[in-house]
């Protein structure tokens, strides 16, 4: 009897201990990554900046760079790198928004307005969550911190990405 007893009890911890409860991808290096993110946050008192890109099928290209103060956003500065030759002439191709105007450009193409602690939210509740018939992408190519990172639907061929690409990040200073 204690033999029996003691076979359930083991393959009731096998079998708590091997299901897959997780519905997070790339777990272990989104925590590396997440860790390197706190160690530049606290080199540069919070004060930094980031530059993300994106492109469509079409031929746009973009870029945007978010500056962030003390943890607040305080500027986001966006501009077309690269559009097709009948680009139409009412498209504002370059513009920056400071503290006041954050947001006011709507329906473009242009990141959000997000510290990069707020990214990492989104990457943890969102983009790096286990969905079906979806391919996720997490990559560190900033000293260990976001560089890409999000899904697409398999199967999808243009502009499919939903997520953030992240050129670079850099300590900036304020006069």
């Amino acid at each position: 009897m204690k033999h029996k007893i003691l076979l359930i009890l083991l393959f009731v911890g096998f079998v708590f201990t091997s299901c897959d409860n997780d519905n997070f991808e790339y777990e272990d290096r989104f925590k590396d990554s997440q860790e390197a993110w706190s160690r530049f946050k606290k080199q540069t008192n919070n004060t930094y900046g980031y530059t993300t890109t994106g492109s469509t099928w079409v031929g746009y290209s973009w870029q945007t760079t978010i500056s962030v103060y003390n943890g607040k956003v305080n500027q986001r500065s966006f501009k077309y790198t690269g559009y097709p030759n009948d680009v139409s002439p009412d498209l504002e191709l370059e513009w920056t928004e400071n503290v006041l105007e954050l947001g006011s450009h709507k329906d473009t193409p242009a990141s959000d307005v997000l510290t990069l602690d707020e990214v990492y939210q989104r990457a943890e509740q969102d983009w790096l969550k286990k969905r079906k018939g979806t391919e996720t992408y997490f990559e560190t190519k900033n000293d260990g911190m976001i560089s890409l990172c999000g899904y697409n639907e398999k199967g999808c061929q243009d502009d499919c990405f939903t997520g953030i690409s992240i050129k670079s990040i850099n300590w900036i200073t304020f006069d």
